[in-house]
């Protein structure tokens, strides 16, 4: 695609409010999100990111201190939505940040499948995910945990409504 048939970019300073509006949205008024400790570390949508600490709340062996499978379940769950709203967000560069959040008002999981690689150990975790298609009523997604040696915890896949 040549710079005269790419598409149009919002302009950065709406780009900084979408940003700051799905931060907002992610990691404050999604309570839920508050309880794992999720952070949200880019917005790319190829490769949208976030991370949380492990901390001794979301144990779930309590002998050999590993993750537990909920936790895991939870973040691959939040992280592909969060890469389906950066998707959104770049697939419709001409609405606003406020237009765009509008958009989230009836996302929700169709299917999600998780699959648990290696014990959930380490001091603090990141998550990314691809979306593999976005349509105008259903999103796909792959995700990935790995821990902070890049080792990989957990993998995931998943569907998502958008309308």
């Amino acid at each position: 695609m040549t710079a005269a048939t790419a598409p149009p970019r919002r302009p950065a300073a709406e780009q900084r409010r979408l940003e700051a509006a799905l931060t907002e949205l992610f990691e404050r008024l999604v309570t839920f999100n508050q309880v794992l400790g999720l952070k949200v570390l880019c917005f790319a949508p190829a490769g949208p990111q976030l991370r949380f600490q492990m901390r001794p709340e979301l144990v779930g062996h309590y002998q050999h201190g590993r993750l537990h499978g909920g936790v895991i379940s939870a973040t691959l769950d939040a992280m592909a939505g969060l890469a389906i709203m950066a998707a959104l967000g770049d697939k419709h560069p001409d609405e606003s940040a406020e237009q765009v959040m509008h958009r989230f008002a009836r996302l929700g999981t169709i299917d999600l499948r998780v699959d648990y690689l290696r014990p959930g150990i380490g001091s603090h975790f990141t998550a990314s995910a691809e979306v593999l298609r976005l349509g105008g009523r259903v999103g796909s997604v792959q995700m990935r945990l790995v821990n902070q040696d890049e080792v990989l915890v957990a993998t995931g896949a998943a569907s998502y409504m958008l309308s």
